[in-house]
């Protein structure tokens, strides 16, 4: 189970406010079983693990955000990924 704590922030794409929420997630226990896997990997099996999550979260965060705001291109779809994924905090959009 998690505790879920959200925030709104507002984004604007060619002169359209575009309000997205960020989620603070606190997650269960460790998972001691998953991390004895990974420790038996080696470093480049790692590495890969780590690049194909990445890919698959920001896969599901394009097609959420394609379901959100179909009207938008690819371009700018993608543009939207990049800011969530690159956010630095304190800084206005």
């Amino acid at each position: 189970m998690f505790r879920v704590w959200a925030a709104r922030n507002k984004f604007r794409y060619s002169g359209v406010a575009i309000v997205m929420t960020t989620f603070d997630l606190q997650f269960d226990p460790i998972d001691w079983q998953q991390l004895e896997l990974l420790a038996k990997l080696t470093p480049g099996e790692r590495m890969r693990a780590s690049v194909m999550a990445h890919e698959f979260a920001t896969a599901l965060l394009r097609g959420t955000l394609r379901r959100r705001f179909p009207e938008l291109s690819l371009a700018e779809l993608n543009m939207m990924v990049l800011r969530h994924c690159t956010e630095v905090r304190g800084m206005e959009p």
